[in-house]
Formats: C-alpha cells, structure tokens, sequence
C-alpha cells in the first residue's frame, strides 16, 4: 500500500517507520536538511527504537520502505491512505486549539487527491473531525488519536497499550482496515524477535468519542502527576520523608507503584496542551478537578522556584533543559517556568544543555557546556531528572526525583 504521512515528528515519524516494515511510505517534512538526514537514515529526534531501525538499515540487517520528501504535492498524489500528523497547540492568548497545520495538511491532500482516506493523528479539540467533515465537505476521513511516551514512540507503537479509531457508521470497513494496518505493524516486529504476537484491544468508537477518549486519557495522567507532585510539596513542608509516603500509598493495588515520581510538573508536547484544550471544552460544563489539575501545576512550579530562592544563591544553574531523560525535547518543559520565576527575581541563571551550542542564549541566559565551568559557577543546580554525571556535585542539586526515572 502507498501511505504517505504529514509530520516526522515523534508521531509522525514513529508511524511512518511502523508502516514501512510492510508498505510503501513517504513521509513529508519542511526542510530539505531534515529530509536529506532521513534519507540517509538519521534520527533528527530522539528516540531509542527509531535509532535502532535505522541502526540496523545502514547495516543492511533491515529492510524499511520509508522515503522523506518536501515535496507535499507529490507525496499526496500518489497515496492511497493519508495520515495527518502535524503539530497542533493550545494557544494560552486566545484561548484556542491551533489546528492549522493539520488543516493545512488537509487541504493540500484534497487540492491534488480528493478521494483518498484521509486519518488525523494530531491531538485537536473534541469535535474536530465533525468540524472538518463540515467544512471541507468531505465524507472519508478519521480520526486515530496517539498514545505515546515522549523518546520511546517506536517502541510504544511496536507494543500498544491499544489501538482506537473514531469512524462514522459507514466508515466501519475503512476504520478496522487502518486498526489492522498498526496491528500488522507491531506483530511483525513481534514475529522478527521470534516472540508470540501478544493480544491489543482495539476499540472502534465515534470520531468525537475517540477525540474526548485522548484528552481526559492525558487529563488522568496530568492528575496523576499532579497528585504526587502535591503529595511531595507536602512532605516538603512538612519535613516528612516523600518516599515513605508514596511507597505506602502506592502499595494499594488501586494506586499502584507506577507513574509516581515527584517532578518540577508535568510538560512536554501533549499534556499541557490537552488539559488546558479539555478545560476550554468544559466551557459550559460543571467541574471543577479539570481547572484544578491546571492550576496545580503552575503551583507547582511556584513552589520549586521558592525553595530554589530560600537558599538565596547568586547564580542557578538549569541541568538540562529537556523534559525527560534521553530526550531533546523543550516543549513546554516544567523546568523552564521554573527559570522564569527565578529571573523575575533577578537571580543570574546558566543552563547546560549540550543539544544546545555553548554561549547561545536561551530565555535571556547563557548556555554554558563546559561542565567544570557551568558546575564551579553554581551555587544551586536545579535538575528536573537526576544522573550519573551529577554525583560528584551533588551537595549543590536540588531535585525532587526519587526514583532515577520519568
């Protein structure tokens, strides 16, 4: 099959490389450098099972079908399937879930191939798709949200939680083939390691049900974090043992011992977005847990910023501006609110950030990576995620990871 995927991205490219085991991909990206990168098998994201496939082509061990191009009109063409995976935003101004991109995408697809199946990937607004089918006129597109994990998308997509597709009635056919195309794609990473294809539910919902389905999927998991964050500032003010605390909650099996390490808050591509997205849809809805999770968060990130201040140190040091661990990702990334309340007291920050070139300046601070020099400058070092290279200044690292994990 000719499958042509908009975005290469961690969804986008993650997709394209699950469907190029078996069919014939084009993956569209903006830039002739990234394209000319993948083309020569080059990750330009991070990402540990993506950089093992490609590994593993140079090498002549694997086989992908997967070409890049910049060529958007090209590319859609000559697709027989269109998946949309383009970056969307919930702009805090006003107050809205930015989907041009994805509509973009769409109307390129339509100018120069109006029937083909067209799936969305990208996160939007509960009712989108009914949107979209409104406003374009158009009877054949889906819905399929994503439910990966920042830096290890490949590697979710090789092992689904599940699989969700919104479709319309008629839709039915279309909507278990695209479920059956993910499904080929991770068994046949399966089948290559000699392991047993596992069972993954698939539910086939209405296009608004699985819109909603990704969002308060992502609202829990920022409740979640939310939750153990509080429960650390707590423990904080207090002077109780946070770890004490979250092993014996968590022993209950209800709670479990998962997804339970304090951080400066949650960030990244999807979880701020979609919380404050799922908040906008409760416009005229009563709740009150939905405003609070987002509201926490930003109480969060006050009261790391004040626990930094209360060791009134001349210069702060940021180690590492990403969000997680093996990731190059600063979207929204907790870290960096914390950096703004602690410039808007005037205190001097540094940030060592190797993805970043030395002496660039980011948020008014000076990237320093010279790790003598950054580490000797700092009279606090403010680490979202602890390792190994921040043992031997440990006296001046304030974190609140627990467990050395995300």
């Amino acid at each position: 099959m000719k499958i042509t995927v908009a975005g290469v991205g961690y969804v986008g490219l993650s997709l394209a490389v699950l469907l190029a085991q078996n069919h014939e991909v084009t993956a569209i990206t903006t830039t002739e450098e990234k394209a000319e990168k993948l083309n020569r098998w080059i990750s330009p994201i991070r990402d540990e099972e993506i950089e093992r496939f490609f590994a593993e082509v140079r090498a002549g061990e694997r086989e992908l079908h997967l070409h890049t191009t910049t060529d958007k009109a090209a590319a859609y063409r000559s697709a027989e399937l269109v998946v949309i995976a383009a970056p969307t935003n919930y702009d805090d101004k006003e107050h809205y879930f930015d989907t041009s991109a994805v509509e973009d995408a769409i109307e390129q697809t339509l100018a120069v191939n109006p029937d083909v199946l067209i799936v969305i990937k990208s996160t939007v607004p509960v009712g989108y798709t009914d949107s979209v089918r409104e406003k374009y006129g158009i009877d054949h597109v889906l819905f399929s949200p994503e439910f990966l994990r920042e830096s290890k998308a490949l590697y979710d997509n090789l092992h689904p939680s599940r699989i969700v597709v919104g479709a319309y009635d008629h839709q039915m056919e279309d909507a278990r083939m695209f479920a059956d195309l993910l499904l080929e794609g991770a068994r046949a990473e399966e089948t290559r390691a000699g392991q047993e294809p596992q069972e993954i539910r698939t539910l086939i919902a209405h296009p608004t049900e699985a819109e909603a389905i990704k969002l308060f999927a992502n609202t829990y998991l920022a409740v979640r974090v939310s939750y153990f964050n509080e429960l650390d500032t707590y423990a904080q003010m207090k002077g109780l043992n946070t770890a004490q605390i979250i092993e014996g909650v968590c022993l209950d099996p209800r709670i479990g011992g998962h997804y339970n390490n304090p951080s400066f808050g949650y960030g990244g591509y999807c979880l701020p977005k979609d919380t404050k997205q799922l908040l906008a849809n409760y416009r005229d809805v009563p709740q009150m847990m939905i405003e609070a999770v987002v509201k926490s968060n930003s109480v969060r990130k006050d009261f790391i910023a004040e626990q930094i201040l209360n060791k009134n140190p001349e210069t702060v040091g940021i180690y590492r501006l990403t969000m997680k661990s093996n990731s190059d990702n600063f979207r929204a990334s907790a870290i960096q609110g914390v950096m703004k309340r602690i410039l808007d007291k005037g205190v001097k920050v540094i940030i060592y950030e190797p993805t970043l070139e030395a002496e660039t300046v980011f948020m008014d601070c000076v990237v320093e990576n010279d790790w003598k020099r950054f580490s000797e400058q700092c009279d606090v070092i403010l680490a979202n995620r602890f390792d190994e290279r921040l043992e031997s200044v440990k006296d001046k690292v304030y974190t609140r990871d627990l467990y050395g994990r995300d």
